[in-house]
């Protein structure tokens, strides 16, 4: 029965897909949604953005063991992020009516900054799109017993079919029905295992001394760990060209801002449940810690709940898996066709760009199920896809929208520099601190020495 539910809410999504498809005009209906749509929906679409594997897998297995501080990444960092959305980069950006972010890289920078930036955005989304595969292979795994490749391969498949005909408007419709899912979901789930715990004094009294504690200890290294862990999402996907659509989807500047700011409070409130219902679940169920503590709800879930609760926790868990991972899939396709291939054919056609970005549909979600196969854990995937962004594209973002003497040469060196310098201490150097500090610090360092040296700020032209 479960099953199929499963397969039927699959089929759903996939119908939603084609009907969404009818409003695919051009490239603008297919990466923005025509910029229609209103409060509730854009809100929904940039709450689904991240709140996939990550938020109902990846965090609940670390806070588990790890407590407060092993989750602030994810989803205090995450929140953060939507809310600086709508303070910081929604209205300047919106009032731009460009496609993509690296659109502004090439009006403010020139049509280097835009290539670079293109280059260097396009891999930080396989990473997160891969985590999101593995999640879904989890599921299947623990439903059927199918092996990983077969279940990424079938998360793949379905995603791809209704981003490709749909676009953003596929992804903004059934990110609306799936954030509905999401939430009645993790409540039923919630308010279930509560009962069965006997209410949250006996569940938190079980966790061992400093579980809860928010802040480090007062001392340099731990205070420079809580920082990274502050800023890989919550800076880091501030150039996100995945939050950026959402954003511009918006039917006006005011709605933009505002889904920003209401999407991030929703993400804080219904980000905490998966992490109350984990605490739960060890509580009630350790035997289940000896396992993978990826799968630790949905094998609470399958093994210990009737049939009418794992019907709405697993159909929340796809809904934030394949919310996530369409609109993760549709970003960097959309950043291939606006921004590296329609540059090369001057004469190409806005059909034929429509075509090329459904075709990097299928590119990024290949290369990401190549990914999913490496075996690297969600937890990890997410976090290292995060880390490309925040090194390479947060300061030529921020320095462009705030700061005046900012120009082409500043924002290249802060790039090239910022990756260089994460991609040596990541993998060629022992560091004492996270890489993406290193990479953050030299990344800002570079776009203001390079501005400075070399005069007045440069803006490139469309």
């Amino acid at each position: 029965m479960l099953l199929a539910f499963i397969a039927l809410y699959v089929l759903l999504t996939i119908a939603i897909g084609f009907v969404a498809s009818r409003n695919v005009k051009n490239t603008s209906d297919f990466v923005v949604a025509g910029r229609k749509m209103p409060l509730a929906v854009a809100a929904s679409a940039m709450f689904a953005t991240w709140f996939g594997s990550e938020t109902l897998m990846g965090a609940p297995s670390v806070f588990v063991e790890g407590g407060v501080l092993a989750i602030i990444e994810d989803p205090f960092g995450a929140a953060m992020c939507l809310i600086l959305v709508g303070a910081l980069v929604a209205r300047p950006l919106y009032r731009l009516n460009i496609l993509t972010f690296n659109d502004f890289y090439r009006i403010r920078f020139g049509r280097k900054a835009e290539i670079v930036s293109a280059v260097f955005m396009i891999p930080s989304y396989l990473g997160w799109i891969a985590g999101q595969m593995v999640a879904m292979a989890v599921i299947i795994n623990v439903l059927t017993g199918i092996s990983l490749f077969w279940g990424v391969a079938a998360c793949t498949v379905v995603v791809v079919i209704y981003t490709y005909v749909g676009g953003m408007w596929a992804v903004s419709i059934t990110d609306f029905v799936q954030t509905i899912m999401i939430i009645v979901g993790i409540l039923a789930l919630a308010w279930e295992v509560n009962h069965q715990a006997g209410g949250p004094a006996a569940v938190f009294a079980s966790q061992p001394d400093g579980f809860f504690r928010f802040v480090p200890e007062w001392n340099l290294d731990h205070i420079v760990h809580y920082f990274a862990a502050w800023i890989t999402i919550g800076l880091g996907s501030i150039p996100g060209q995945d939050v950026f659509q959402r954003v511009m989807s918006a039917k006006d500047e005011k709605t933009a801002v505002r889904s920003g700011y209401v999407s991030g409070l929703m993400y804080l409130t219904i980000g905490l449940l998966p992490l109350y219902i984990g605490l739960c679940a060890k509580y009630l169920h350790p035997e289940l810690l000896d396992g993978d503590n990826q799968a630790l709800l949905p094998a609470m879930t399958l093994k210990y709940s009737g049939l009418g609760i794992q019907v709405l926790f697993f159909g929340a868990l796809l809904s934030a898996i394949l919310s996530t991972t369409s609109g993760a899939i549709l970003a960097p396709a959309t950043v291939l066709g606006e921004n590296l291939v329609k540059p090369m054919f001057h004469n190409l056609s806005d059909r034929h760009l429509l075509l090329v970005m459904r075709l990097g549909v299928i590119l990024i979600a290949a290369a990401s199920m190549w990914m999913a196969l490496s075996g690297s854990s969600i937890f990890e995937l997410v976090a290292q896809s995060s880390a490309l962004s925040l090194v390479s594209l947060f300061v030529p973002l921020m320095a462009g929208l705030y700061w005046p003497r900012a120009n082409g040469a500043g924002a290249l060196a802060a790039m090239v520099v910022g990756m260089g310098t994460w991609i040596v201490c990541e993998f060629f150097l022992e560091t004492h601190w996270p890489s993406l500090v290193y990479g953050l610090f030299f990344s800002v360092f570079a776009m203001v020495l390079l501005s400075l040296l070399t005069g007045k700020s440069h803006s490139g032209s469309r």
